[in-house]
């Protein structure tokens, strides 16, 4: 199988690139750091759930009024991105909980957070049938599904695969097929925004607050670091040899990875059905603009799927749309508009 995210074979990368890695490698040291707690509360627990090889863990988010007498009256089926977890939701979870009768529940995908050592093959497909075993597990007949990043496209198969159990899509800055540049490969696209997350994968810290100081120098959080993105950040971290690594497994990464151009996509986009929202950040996985969905390409697909609900984000990034306030903030009432 090809490693569409392995480095270019020349070094290149681009400035932004080049300039995050190398500040960050020098600099994370000498950060301050700050601690957030990830245990659960009345409200927050992890579940694990019986899958191909094992348990997935899942997040849950309970309104106040829902529990052992109580069945949630809506539920959310939250998909996170392609090195991230559950906790990456904390923010959209707590403030969709906040009114009556709510469940959101969050898996750490196949490969990453507490669900790492669940077997390969990883892949879509195989999210997608991960995901009908939480609804089922928790006697789930149908729930808004919501994806960010890589998420967006695990829950746009999902939504073909699974059409009776999915009462909408909401789409956060993923889940649109990508349109590449004329001159440009699926290989050079994904190493240009995924490549520092990758490199990541490879590298050992000393200590959880070494991880933390790591995080602070990314331009995506320049301006938002705050206490539910050290509570993500904090999550994602395993013991190895030597200190500290990320939880996610740089195999399911590259197959996840290699599929995001692939004819499943195309095929599971033309199929979609369920009342569809996508939410857009003007900023990329560097913070900057432009984000993964420049507005021409965004334009051509309103063209294809005028009964789509289209909508920018301003003033986020990729990260920052579901981790910060502002952009939490959107992907909630976008998700309550379909309840």
């Amino acid at each position: 199988m090809s490693t569409p995210l392995a480095e270019p074979a020349d070094g290149s990368c681009t400035e932004s690139t080049e300039r995050y890695r190398t500040e960050s490698v020098e600099r994370y040291r000498t950060e301050p750091t700050e601690r957030y707690r990830t245990e659960p509360t009345e409200r927050y627990r992890t579940e694990d759930v019986p899958v191909r090889g094992g348990n997935l863990r899942v997040g849950v988010w309970d309104s106040a009024d829902v529990g052992a007498s109580k069945s949630p009256e809506r539920v959310i089926l939250a998909v996170h991105g392609v090195t991230a977890s559950h906790r990456a939701w904390s923010l959209v979870a707590e403030r969709l909980t906040a009114v009556p009768g709510v469940r959101v529940l969050a898996p750490d995908l196949r490969g990453r957070g507490r669900s790492a050592d669940l077997p390969g093959p990883w892949g879509f497909a195989q999210h997608a049938v991960d995901l009908a075993a939480v609804l089922n597990r928790f006697d789930v007949g149908r729930a808004v599904l919501v994806g960010h990043s890589m998420g967006g496209f695990v829950a746009v198969i999902a939504a073909q695969r699974h059409q009776d159990r999915v009462a909408a899509l909401v789409l956060v800055d993923g889940g649109v097929p990508l349109v590449l540049p004329p001159g440009m490969s699926v290989e050079d696209a994904l190493r240009a925004t995924l490549g520092p997350a990758a490199e990541r994968l490879s590298m050992t810290f000393a200590d959880r607050a070494s991880y933390e100081r790591f995080w602070r120098q990314h331009p995506a959080f320049a301006d938002a670091w705050s206490p539910a993105v050290a509570s993500y950040v904090n999550y994602d971290l395993v013991p190895t040899t030597g200190g500290l690594r990320s939880s996610a497994r740089y195999e399911a990464v590259a197959q996840d990875s290699s599929e995001l151009a692939g004819d499943i996509l195309l095929d599971a986009w033309q199929a979609v059905s369920a009342p569809t929202t996508f939410l857009r950040a003007p900023g990329g996985m560097l913070g900057a603009e432009p984000g993964l969905y420049p507005e021409p390409a965004v334009r051509n697909w309103r063209k294809l799927h005028p009964d789509f609900s289209w909508n920018d984000v301003p003033g986020v990034n990729h990260y920052t749309i579901t981790l910060g306030a502002s952009g939490a903030d959107a992907v909630v009432r976008e998700v309550q508009r379909q309840l």
